[in-house]
């Protein structure tokens, strides 16, 4: 059943010219006009070439969409990437196409799709790309918006070269992305380039004369003792003294700008002093008067252009053809809904990439405000508690830690940045030991015990937590979320953060979910952030050849017998404990029936001694725990890619699943080294063999890449055997269809094996803090968390100021007002189409016709189990508020009790 070979096409297109046949001369003469423009090496033509003929005899490329000229300038960028041997800059060839950045990009796309022939090398080039332009293009409008909030349109005096506006602005945006090229490593960290552009504004500011200056920049120039620390005043003086540290008159411009842009004054002053110093003095212009010349400046960004090969961003100040469009396409602004009150403007500000990301900050320093980077009171009453006290071993693990993170991060950024990245870890101390004392009062609470010993005085533990906290405020200033997994040396993302502290990523999914529901202020961001990170520890990064996790399987298979030790079976019910970080760091050693007695149970055990050896064998909490979410994973996505390709035999899903479960459950070594998604499209792929169902790999990986968080390596570079990859094809035809063949044709026989269960999807745990929830039974009534608030100059606004999305917008806690919203509230209700659902004994329960909110409803739920968050809460106070009113009506009826039962189960 191996899969057929990509249907070529035959001559049926021959093309357009061959090559001409004198000497050593390669390609027609289009061809060899482009190379001579780019000055393209002879290698290079030859490959780029040989790869235009195979584009123009495949079927799969369009010629009404694809320019010849643009089909051999993307055969000549492809080649130049994968032979190391680039001899022109991107936006040499963007112009020598005469084509958009942004066409380029889609084109390429469009080559991949059609014929599926870029290299692993070209994707990881071009996701670079358009990971430094998008940087740049949020960069730029963000210079714009903050160069026009400084200098003035017009001024009275225009007769200096220096005053204006047009001169000021070039030579602010050309400094500024020298310094960017020659002071980051991480060219697109949006954050740190950011505070590096408030450093070059200030420097400008200070340089430019008063009258050319709006309010309150001119008064804070004009506060200062000299507008510029590099002047003539002060030559005499010593560099370090004179510039990098600064009288608290000199201060004044720096802190008015953070203020303006709600940016870290103290972050941005050490950007100044640890980085932004040195390159003035390595670009020549410490000592200068006035303004440095645009020539000089421009001609050293010149030569890192070329370096570099990548986009002129000098043309943005043009407004070039080859950004113009794209520019515009790139920023994906979103801006807050005004309200319809004229009198009462909006003061939430438009939410530009820049603008979010310095949000994100703002809220976790928020969040952060009153923790500090030591153990609380609280802490160290726990820390009392054990039986070893683990307080020393914490402290010294901290620090330890500290210095690591700080000495990577310096290699990864650039080491003029390693205080800023000490800083960082400082914030996930803090944050990490804000979200331990939240775990330790939800254990004591759950199970009414006060030592700990055994959890807090385990490393692993330790060290995932503060990792889980450390990733938080990396991603939240890199704007690192939903990246794909890259292998990018100066790459920070996750999982950069697993290596810095030597954890197995296995280790570090146990801690993600107590993480995010022991902080309940974190952002919508931050928990999609961590979901992403569990989601690719489930998906390979568990599976990993030296993972714990095959070690734990084994084990539990010895212990339990050949089969695997998660049951199928007990997927269709749903978990009554939610095993939280300390079932899944001290198991095996836990019985989850047994949690409370059990539980990091010293009081006990006093002298550390295993369990007594006549409790029976314990089942592995964190591996059937990691299958559950493995299963529910993996099902979810099969399920979108069978929507997608088989709308007419949706009968084959559950026969899919059945053998993708199978092939996880007993054949989890073809996991290893390899990842989730590449089991399931050969699953896919050899079921609609077996079925006689014509469906091709190639259609397969075509609708995969239209599924969301998906890499292209995923399918172009898989395990074959060790030290060897190859594609997804080789893989299903050498490895995939020989271990499971005698399984795949099972399906096709007469008696097909049992269809295993489908996994029960429950509800996310991480999305109950920031994603509104549906009322049930189809009224269009939706309950939301309160969003994070927004300074004004009244303070925070209050809930009811927000600018709502819905008609009518009631914030539980507040006054609610006149009584007609209640009025449109049950209007509402009553009318809406509601579903009526039989139960088994025939009788439908009756609609809800009133929803009533009082102050005697609201108290009811305010004895709620602290774990659980004031939105769950409210949303249980709502639905007690409906089973009261449903039990006043029911008691008309014999039948009333039956019915009421059976509305509770439903909601």
């Amino acid at each position: 059943m191996p899969p057929k070979s990509p249907r070529r096409g035959a001559a049926s297109r021959a093309p357009e010219e061959q090559p001409s046949g004198g000497g050593n001369e390669i390609g027609d003469q289009d061809f060899a006009t482009l190379c001579e423009k780019l000055k393209v090496s002879s290698p290079v033509r030859s490959r780029a070439w040989q790869a235009y003929k195979k584009m123009i005899a495949s079927d799969l490329i369009l010629q009404d969409t694809l320019k010849k000229i643009e089909a051999l300038g993307l055969c000549l960028f492809i080649a130049s990437v994968d032979s190391d041997d680039m001899t022109f800059t991107f936006t040499e060839i963007l112009r020598a196409l005469d084509i958009s950045v942004s066409n380029f990009f889609r084109l390429l796309n469009q080559i991949d799709i059609n014929m599926d022939n870029l290299s692993t090398k070209v994707d990881n080039a071009v996701s670079k790309l358009q990971k430094r332009y998008e940087t740049t293009c949020n960069l730029y409008q963000k210079f714009q918006r903050t160069f026009d909030n400084i200098f003035m349109e017009q001024t009275n005096n225009q007769t200096s070269a220096e005053s204006n506006r047009l001169h000021l602005m070039k030579s602010s945006w050309v400094t500024f992305i020298l310094a960017k090229g020659n002071v980051l490593q991480m060219d697109d960290d949006l954050v740190i380039a950011f505070q590096l552009l408030l450093c070059v504004l200030e420097y400008f500011i200070k340089r430019s004369p008063s009258d050319v200056l709006k309010e309150p920049y001119k008064s804070a120039v004009n506060g200062t003792s000299v507008s510029g620390s590099t002047r003539a005043s002060r030559r005499g003086q010593n560099r370090n003294t004179g510039t990098s540290q600064k009288s608290e008159a000199d201060t004044k411009v720096i802190e008015a700008l953070c203020k303006a842009n709600e940016c870290p004054v103290g972050e941005v002053k050490h950007v100044y002093a640890s980085s932004f110093v040195d390159f003035l003095d390595s670009a020549g212009i410490s000592n200068i008067d006035g303004l440095p010349k645009v020539d000089v400046i421009s001609q050293q960004y010149e030569q890192l252009y070329q370096k570099n090969k990548y986009i002129d961003e000098r043309l943005f100040l043009e407004n070039d053809n080859t950004l113009k469009v794209d520019f515009q396409e790139s920023l994906e602004q979103e801006r807050t809904p005004r309200k319809n009150n004229l009198e009462e403007p909006s003061v939430i500000p438009p939410q530009t990439p820049v603008r979010a990301a310095l949000n994100t900050i703002n809220q976790l320093m928020t969040i952060l405000h009153s923790s500090i980077d030591e153990p609380s009171e609280i802490l160290n009453s726990y820390f009392e508690n054990c039986t070893v006290n683990p307080k020393n071993a914490i402290t010294e693990r901290v620090n330890q830690l500290g210095l690591m993170f700080r000495l990577r991060f310096a290699r990864a950024v650039g080491q003029a940045f390693a205080e800023i990245g000490y800083q960082r870890y400082k914030l996930g101390v803090r944050l990490h030991y804000r979200v331990m004392e939240s775990m330790l009062k939800s254990e004591q609470e759950r199970l009414s015990v006060l030592n700990f010993s055994r959890l807090l005085n385990n490393d692993t533990f330790h060290r995932c937590l503060l990792a889980c906290a450390v990733e938080v405020v990396v991603a939240t200033y890199g704007r690192n979320f939903y990246q794909s997994l890259t292998n990018s040396e100066t790459d920070i993302s996750f999982p950069w953060i697993l290596s810095v502290f030597e954890q197995k990523a296995f280790d570090f999914f146990k801690v993600i979910e107590s993480f995010i529901k022991g902080e309940p202020s974190l952002t919508k961001d931050m928990i999609k952030h961590l979901e992403r990170c569990e989601h690719m520890i489930m998906e390979c990064l568990a599976w990993q050849s030296n993972s714990p996790l095959y070690d734990l399987i084994r084990q539990t298979r010895d212990r339990e017998g050949a089969d695997h030790p998660e049951i199928v079976s007990t997927l269709q019910q749903p978990s009554q404990h939610n095993p939280t970080a300390a079932d899944l760091y001290l198991s095996p050693s836990r019985n989850l029936h047994n949690c409370a007695a059990s539980s990091v149970n010293i009081t006990s055990n006093t002298n550390g001694h295993g369990p007594h050896p006549s409790q029976p064998q314990q089942r592995s909490t964190s591996l059937s725990v990691f299958y559950k979410k493995v299963y529910r994973l993996a099902y979810l996505r099969l399920n979108s890619l069978c929507t997608s390709l088989l709308p007419d035999h949706l009968e084959l899903e559950h026969i899919i699943w059945t053998l993708f479960q199978h092939t996880l459950q007993h054949e989890y070594e073809l996991m290893k080294d390899r990842h989730l998604d590449q089991i399931m499209m050969c699953s896919m792929y050899g079921i609609c063999k077996a079925k006689n169902i014509d469906l091709r790999f190639k259609t397969i990986v075509t609708a995969y890449k239209q599924l969301t968080n998906t890499n292209q390596e995923t399918f172009k570079h898989v395990l074959i055997r060790e030290g060897q990859h190859d594609s997804i094809i080789v893989f299903y035809n050498l490895v995939f269809m020989q271990k499971l063949k005698s399984n795949i044709l099972q399906y096709a026989s007469p008696r097909p094996p049992t269809l295993s269960p489908i996994p029960q999807i429950p509800r996310s745990p991480y999305r109950f803090p920031n994603s509104p929830m549906k009322i049930p039974g189809g009224i269009n009534i939706s309950v939301s968390p309160l969003r994070s608030p927004y300074k004004s100059s009244d303070g925070l606004l209050s809930p009811t100021k927000l600018t709502p999305r819905a008609r009518i917008l009631v914030s539980i806690g507040e006054s609610f007002g006149a009584s007609e919203k209640f009025q449109k509230i049950n209007q509402m209700v009553s009318s809406a189409e509601r579903p009526i659902k039989r139960h088994a004994d025939g009788a439908a329960p009756k609609p809800l016709k009133k929803l009533r909110f009082d102050g005697h409803d609201e108290a009811d739920g305010s004895k709620s189990l602290s774990s659980e968050s004031k939105f769950q809460q409210k949303l249980e106070e709502m639905k007690s508020a409906r089973t009261r009113i449903q039990r006043q009506k029911s008691e008309e009826s014999s039948d009333s009790t039956k019915t009421e039962d059976s509305i509770k189960k439903e909601d």
